[in-house]
């Protein structure tokens, strides 16, 4: 399956999805100031995954995480909103503008204008922004008209990216590498990998630039030589893959902070389908940047063996990550499976990855 393409499979006949969304939807995007509600994130791909009987008890183990929905000040307007933008004071007031858009404009629309304001702060709130988004696409490509809960979500997604927007400081572009699993490895890491993320993001001076697609397709590149969007979306698949390849034999540096590597390129993958295809270009090199810069900030300097043995299955690698509980584990799970899936079949090396996620991860 290609995981760009509309997916028709993720019904919900059990209503089960909306119902926690309505739930969660009292709660704010995030927690003691910083700290990201990843609960819409994960229940979605438990759900997806055939998990949902697990989802309303995953939610009340999880609810100590929540907190209230922050409260609304100042009205977001066409106007003023370039002076709310990146302001987390404004949490509630940019929920409540997007919400209002979804319901006064085809939730396509919201999102081909909002999307290319949001993504140069790609690496916002520690990727997690950009993920919430790119499940709640996710969702609303799949079957059926959109629901209430499932717009109320992508509203909640991009209002929480809006407030923390936040861009990587000025850097210098080293050369590209023509592979995206090379191109990770040559990412300089930074010197001093403590403090969170903000402080080691800032701590960036370098990275390579995006590299080339390694199979495009008949339209990659244009008459004039410009890469076209079929390239984009090829260079972006093995982004993705790269980076969940790489978590195996990586992940010891920081095994929850790594996941996002392979999950913040991944939601920009699944967001392509809903996007004009001018934008599929910019949105693969954002997604490239927020993937190489969480590898600079988080990867050790020494990689470990790939973990022995065969790896399960695909559904029994999620079915573990489910019962483990933890959210980074059931969204990096979640990710390794589209891996999976992509147009070259199995890999045992993605399977191999979530299962060290599973190992390394702290049980919830």
């Amino acid at each position: 399956m290609d995981p760009t393409r509309e997916n028709t499979s993720g019904g919900d006949p059990t209503g089960t999805l909306d119902e926690a969304f309505e739930r969660l939807h009292t709660s704010g995007p995030e927690r003691e100031g910083w700290l990201s509600n990843h609960a819409p994130m994960a229940v979605e791909a438990l759900v997806r995954h055939g998990q949902a009987p697990r989802v309303h008890r995953w939610i009340d183990d999880y609810r100590d995480k929540l907190e209230d929905l922050p409260g609304r000040s100042t009205r977001v307007t066409a106007e003023n909103w370039t002076e709310a933008l990146g302001d987390p004071r404004r949490l509630g007031d940019w929920i409540g503008y997007f919400a209002r858009q979804v319901e006064e404009h085809p939730w396509r629309d919201v999102l081909a204008m909002w999307w290319p304001r949001l993504l140069p702060g790609i690496s916002a709130g520690a990727t997690h922004p950009v993920i919430r988004t790119g499940h709640a696409v996710r969702v609303l490509l799949a079957d059926g008209p959109p629901t209430a809960p499932r717009l109320a979500e992508l509203a909640h997604a991009l209002g929480y990216w809006a407030a923390r927007h936040s861009t990587l400081p000025e850097i210098d572009l080293l050369p590209r590498e023509p592979t995206a699993a090379a191109g990770l490895a040559a990412v300089p890491l930074i010197g001093d990998q403590s403090g969170g993320i903000r402080e080691r993001l800032a701590r960036i001076t370098a990275l390579p630039g995006r590299p080339r697609a390694g199979r495009p397709g008949p339209d990659a590149v244009a008459a004039d030589g410009v890469t076209g969007p079929g390239s984009a979306r090829t260079g972006l698949r093995e982004i993705v893959r790269a980076a969940t390849h790489r978590y195996a034999t990586h992940a010891h540096g920081s095994p929850v902070m790594l996941v996002h590597a392979a999950t913040a390129p991944n939601a920009v993958l699944r967001t392509l389908p809903a996007l004009p295809p001018g934008l599929w270009a910019p949105s693969a090199d954002a997604a490239w940047a927020a993937s190489a810069a969480v590898t600079a900030v988080y990867a050790p300097g020494q990689a470990a063996p790939v973990p022995d043995g065969t790896p399960p299955a695909p559904q029994e690698v999620f079915a573990r990550a489910a019962a483990h509980g933890d959210e980074h584990a059931i969204k990096f799970a979640d990710t390794a499976l589209e891996v999976a899936a992509g147009p070259e079949g199995g890999d045992p090396l993605a399977m191999a990855a979530a299962r060290r996620a599973i190992e390394l991860i702290p049980r919830a």
